[in-house]
């Protein structure tokens, strides 16, 4: 899977630079290194990687403002790695778009195993689509094969996760799903189902679909389980 796949490393830290640049092309990958924020944005412009390594401290512009940028032209993947370790920090990074968050140290075997699934979930989701093309619901249209969310004809932006989030509820309209099914499907096998990162999502997600996000009609908390699609289909 490797092979050819470009990798744009945003890290100012000149020895864990050169420590994921041999690792990193050590398994096939294609690595470029920005060693400032202002830096990044330019070169992902330039190189459009097919993922972004992200820290969050970094000189000129913050690792925040460039997640934030790079989401508001793109769904590349974007993993941060960074030293904070709060649950905080993690949720920051996930509400501005990034798509895992990998804390400092780490074993270089994890953080490939996060790269590869993340590449895998961007280009075949792999989860169930009811329909030819789309799944539809009140004025929401998810189209499968645009890989496009329309609310009321308007096209609505959403990064790789929300998007298999929202299809796998969308395709399982009317039925709980668990939060141990919605985290193994959509985060991998293995992820923690108390995580934050579901429920911040989920989150994104209302913000964007319901009418009033802090009265949500569409997706549906199911305390003690989980969460439903609950509009009609």
């Amino acid at each position: 899977m490797a092979d050819g796949v470009s990798v744009l490393l945003v890290e100012d830290e000149e020895s864990f630079v050169e420590a994921l640049c041999i690792g990193l092309r050590r398994e096939g990958f294609k690595v470029t290194v920005a060693r400032e924020g202002v830096e990044a944005v330019e070169l992902f412009d330039r190189e459009q990687p097919d993922l972004v390594l992200l820290d969050l401290w970094l000189p000129k512009k913050s690792g925040i403002d460039v997640c934030r940028e790079i989401r508001a032209r793109s769904s590349v993947p974007i993993i941060i790695v960074s030293a904070r370790s709060s649950e905080t920090d993690m949720v920051v990074g996930l509400e501005i778009g990034a798509d895992d968050y990998v804390t400092k140290p780490f074993a270089m075997r994890e953080l490939v195993a996060r790269i590869r699934a993340v590449l895998r979930r961007s280009r075949n989701t792999g989860l169930p689509v009811a329909g030819a093309g789309a799944l539809e619901s009140e004025g929401l249209v998810l189209d499968l094969e645009r890989h496009e969310l329309r609310k009321e004809g308007e096209v609505v932006s959403l990064t790789l996760k929300e998007w298999e989030l929202l299809e796998l509820l969308m395709a399982n309209a009317g039925r709980v799903l668990t939060r141990e099914t919605l985290v193994s499907r959509v985060w991998g096998a293995g992820y923690p189902a108390e995580s934050k990162s579901l429920d911040v999502h989920v989150k994104r997600l209302r913000s964007k679909i319901e009418d009033d996000p802090s009265r949500p009609t569409r997706i549906v908390t199911i305390r003690g389980l989980g969460y439903k699609f609950a509009g009609s289909s």
